[in-house]
C-alpha cells in the first residue's frame, strides 16, 4: 500500500507543478490554489508512505517521478525542447527509481 500511495503522491507532484507553472507566480489566483492543494495532498500521501518505507527510497522516488513526470509534461504540454541529452537524462532517472525499488524491503 505504501508504493501505491507514494506513487500517487509523485502524480500529483508533476500537477502541482503544472499548476504552479500556470499560476505565473502565484499572480494567477486558480493556478495558485489548485497548486497549493495539491501540493498538500501529495506532501501528505508521501508522508502516509513514509511511515512504513524508509526516507532515502520515499523521497528519492518522489522526487524522481516528478522530475521525469514533469519532464514530459512540459514536452508534451508546454513545448519544451527533447533533445538527446534530456530524454537520456530522464531515462537515468527511472533506472535509479526501478534500483530504489529493488533493493527496498517495503
Amino acid at each position: 500500500m505504501a508504493w501505491i500511495l507514494l506513487v500517487l503522491a509523485g502524480i500529483l507532484e508533476v500537477i502541482w507543478a503544472y499548476f504552479m507553472k500556470q499560476s505565473a507566480g502565484f499572480t494567477k489566483l486558480i493556478p495558485s490554489i489548485l497548486t497549493i492543494t495539491i501540493m498538500i495532498a501529495s506532501f501528505v500521501l508521501l508522508s502516509i508512505s513514509m511511515k512504513s518505507m524508509p526516507l532515502g527510497t520515499a523521497y528519492a522516488v518522489w522526487t524522481g517521478i516528478g522530475a521525469v513526470g514533469a519532464f514530459i509534461v512540459g514536452a508534451i504540454f508546454l513545448g519544451e525542447s527533447l533533445n538527446v541529452i534530456r530524454v537520456l537524462a530522464a531515462c537515468f532517472i527511472v533506472v535509479g527509481l526501478v534500483m530504489m525499488k529493488i533493493s527496498s524491503n517495503s
